[in-house]
């Protein structure tokens, strides 16, 4: 089956278009420079012109904070586009898998979120990805949106990657530590994505609807700093671990208001699916160990260059 990947660019979406193969899908991955998915015309044009068996749409406006500033942008990509591609999937009576957020919460709960509860999000990039959910849900039967939190990976800019150049940089550094969340690798989200798009090649259908998916476990952002620089001394990518001392949401503003929690439970997804969650130290090592791989080739195409 062939599969139109939105956001291509991103860190669910490289990896979307880097795993396809191994499960028996032709993966036709699209950058904001190649679909503007806020053009709905232009979205309409292309799946007519491309044919695909499923949309995954895996494009986001996602700086949290410049959404504040830029509202207008974030749901134009966020909910606009979502519409445009829930619109051209009905049209073309094809499925769209959909990527949301934690941020749809307020975070004042104590308890993981779960599927069905109170929505409130606090800042602009919540509230316009909730958009987008909405505009998909009354477009298109066929859909499934998969809320996720704290993406990390190999690919692209996230929190993991920020912690390791810090860490080559200084010898200390202060981490929020009561914001809680679970981390989750880009390629478990691709995994599993696409393991329910295999289904759906299958067997021609899926138990369509809103779904919580994340990495096990909640931490906060202290605790995960914490591990990936223990884990990456260990690896040898570090040469020693920086103090990191614990700081308040309150002693780190930010433009944006970060939900305090982000625990989603995700028993729905699992009991639905049969698809288990992993734990986010277990996808930490496989994250480091690609970028220790990558560092390493780099660094041999380097010398060989030097040397040519």
């Amino acid at each position: 089956m062939r599969i139109l990947v939105c956001g291509a660019g991103g860190q669910v979406g490289h990896e979307l278009v880097d795993r396809a193969d191994a499960y028996g899908l032709e993966a036709l991955g699209m950058t904001r420079e190649h679909l503007d998915i806020t053009a709905a015309d232009q979205v309409a044009s292309l799946v007519s012109q491309l044919k695909p068996g499923m949309i995954i749409n895996a494009a986001a406006y996602t700086h949290v904070d410049n959404a504040e500033a830029h509202s207008e942008r974030a749901y134009a990509v966020n909910r606009d586009g979502a519409a445009s591609l829930a619109q051209a999937a009905r049209d073309a009576s094809i499925p769209l898998l959909h990527i949301s957020t934690d941020y749809v919460f307020s975070g004042e709960s104590r308890t993981p979120y779960r599927e069905e509860d109170e929505v409130a999000p606090t800042g602009v990039y919540g509230a316009s990805k909730l958009a987008g959910e909405v505009a998909i849900q009354a477009a298109l039967e066929e859909h499934l949106i998969l809320r996720t939190s704290w993406v990390y990976g190999a690919h692209g800019h996230n929190f993991v990657k920020t912690m390791l150049r810090l860490g080559h940089q200084r010898d200390s550094l202060s981490v929020v530590a009561d914001q809680f969340g679970c981390p989750t690798q880009a390629g478990s989200i691709a995994d599993v994505l696409l393991q329910l798009a295999q289904r759906y090649a299958q067997e021609g259908k899926l138990a369509w609807g809103l779904y919580h998916y994340s990495g096990r476990s909640p931490c906060t952002w202290f605790d995960f700093a914490v591990e990936i620089f223990r884990q990456a001394e260990a690896k040898g990518m570090l040469p020693k671990q920086p103090q990191v001392s614990s700081i308040t949401t309150a002693q780190y503003p930010t433009p944006a208001r970060r939900p305090a929690w982000s625990v989603l439970d995700c028993a729905k997804f699992e009991a639905t699916f049969g698809i288990d969650t992993r734990d986010w130290h277990d996808d930490l090592a496989v994250v480091l160990d690609a970028l220790a791989e990558a560092e390493a080739g780099a660094a041999v195409g380097a010398v060989q260059h030097s040397q040519a």
